[in-house]
């Protein structure tokens, strides 16, 4: 079950919706970073089950964080959401090692949905 999320873009309000789109049935320990060596930093202190990256951001970018938090733990569990849709993008984001990538603008269910998928995948025993 996913209980601590690390919510990454350099928009204020991209991360106020992307929190507001989150099940509410779950209370989760939510921390934020405006940029990609923020989320380092805040990756390597609290150990997120989830990330949700940007990748257009300031001083570290969404890809660079990405590569940088699964040198950390090849196993992190790191969500791209951005408007940033080219093919080549998206390619590289997974070849990196991405979980998904969400187009922005952000849409409640898209949230809700990879959120299940991922509480699924990490205990298979209480799917249904």
């Amino acid at each position: 079950m996913i209980k601590k999320i690390l919510i990454v873009d350099d928009s204020t309000s991209s991360r106020f919706f992307l929190k507001a789109s989150l099940p509410k049935e779950v209370e989760y320990e939510i921390f934020e970073a405006e940029n990609g060596l923020i989320a380092l930093e805040k990756f390597k202190e609290f150990r997120p089950d989830v990330v949700f990256m940007d990748l257009t951001m300031p001083v570290m970018d969404g890809l660079q964080s990405l590569e940088e938090i699964l040198k950390v733990d090849r196993n992190a569990t790191v969500v791209i959401v951005t408007a940033d849709i080219q093919k080549k993008t998206v390619q590289r984001a997974m070849d990196l090692g991405a979980f998904t990538l969400i187009a922005k603008p952000i849409k409640k269910d898209k949230i809700e949905n990879v959120v299940s998928i991922i509480n699924k995948i990490k205990n298979p025993e209480n799917a249904v």
